[in-house]
């Protein structure tokens, strides 16, 4: 009797913990805990409550289940995914204009860009005074081959936030990139007059864009008056001064991009190199060579050296340089081979001169090899033509 007694209470208390265990489950709201799991940053325990979520419960808020599942979305970087759902909770009435600011994210991440403007304009007035959403918009519409809507929208910005750069700033750009490099020039002057009282280096930077912008098109007349400017009240600045030559250098003016990056070298003696490469190249040797001497990595020093001595046609000391050059394996490099070849053909010692040519397998170099191989041959023959 005792056993059966026993045996009966047990299975009362199975019982009764199943039925109190089947209720708690049933009063387990998942939707609430998956957006209590998403703000917490626990996105995989938010996706496992929403995966309990009975969607076909008639008393389930349905929207509010797929708002969460597009912000669950948007923060795994899901957009496609996220777009549905929010498109989905749209359908079923009107949504807070943030949840219509992530679905313009998201349609801007995925290119969406008529969608990123319906969804804004979907958002309302309460986004009026947030500065992103000027740009993201803008630039939708810049995306959308509507440039006319594109700076229409930044000029309403500029309008709002006075004191924001960032807007007048892309409008010249805009107009960069159309074509409307006068335009583009006048308004980064006022833009530029404007926003002097920022830090030099913002203003710096600005300078180096517009000009390298306006350079890209083509217009280099422009650009050099925007670097010149800013040389003049950032004498020192050296990406400003690397900007400048960079334009002298696309304009074959090496005279001047070397005497820039000169000035600029007393600064970085890292500059030294490249500044007596521009006086070679200008013709300026001797200038190249008085800098060349100061130049500490002697692999680049004794290769520009060589530059100058043939360039010069100073063929004795060039030949001179082949000790200095093996010391520091140079010799292995076939442009050198070459250079040293030549130079001994220059004083007509053709047999060392062969002993370079003959190590020579870089095939631009073989024809020019082969070619010096049949004048040092013509000149042994005729000796009177190499004098």
């Amino acid at each position: 009797m005792n056993k059966i007694i026993t045996l009966s209470f047990l299975i009362l208390i199975m019982n009764s913990s199943y039925l109190l265990a089947k209720k708690n489950e049933e009063t387990v709201n998942h939707l609430e805990l998956a957006s209590l799991m998403l703000r917490d940053g626990h996105l995989d325990r938010a996706q496992l409550a929403l995966s309990q979520v009975d969607t076909s419960d008639e008393n389930l808020d349905l929207q509010r289940f797929y708002i969460i599942s597009g912000l669950l979305n948007i923060r795994r970087s899901n957009n496609d995914q996220a777009i549905t759902f929010f498109k989905d909770a749209k359908k079923l009435g009107a949504v807070d204009a943030v949840i219509n600011v992530y679905l313009a994210q998201a349609a801007y991440s995925n290119k969406n860009y008529e969608l990123v403007i319906q969804s804004l304009d979907d958002a309302g007035i309460s986004l009026d005074k947030i500065p992103s959403i000027y740009h993201m918009r803008a630039q939708s519409y810049w995306h959308l081959n509507n440039p006319q809507m594109a700076i229409a929208v930044l000029d309403q910005a500029t309008a709002i936030f006075t004191n924001n750069k960032s807007f007048p700033r892309r409008k010249i750009f805009y107009y960069i990139e159309l074509g409307y490099n006068k335009k583009a020039s006048e308004l980064g002057k006022a833009y530029l007059e404007e926003f002097q009282s920022e830090s030099n280096n913002v203003e710096v930077n600005d300078y180096v864009a517009i000009s390298n912008a306006l350079s890209a098109s083509g217009d280099t007349i422009s650009a050099l008056h925007f670097l010149e400017i800013a040389k003049l009240k950032f004498p020192i600045n050296q990406d400003i001064a690397k900007s400048l030559a960079a334009i002298y250098i696309r304009n074959e003016d090496y005279y001047s991009a070397a005497k820039i990056i000169h000035d600029s070298s007393y600064l970085n003696s890292d500059l030294v190199k490249e500044a007596a490469e521009l006086y070679r190249r200008a013709g300026a040797e001797y200038l190249a060579l008085s800098l060349n001497g100061l130049i500490s990595d002697q692999n680049e020093k004794l290769k520009q050296r060589m530059a100058l001595m043939l360039q010069l046609g100073n063929f004795e000391q060039a030949a001179g340089m082949e000790n200095s050059l093996k010391r520091i394996n140079l010799d292995k490099d076939e442009n050198i081979k070459y250079a040293l070849a030549y130079s001994f053909f220059k004083i007509s010692n053709f047999n060392k001169a062969e002993v370079y040519l003959s190590q020579i397998t870089d095939t631009n170099l073989f024809e020019k090899a082969v070619e010096l191989r049949k004048i040092m041959i013509d000149c042994k023959t005729e000796s009177w033509r190499c004098q």
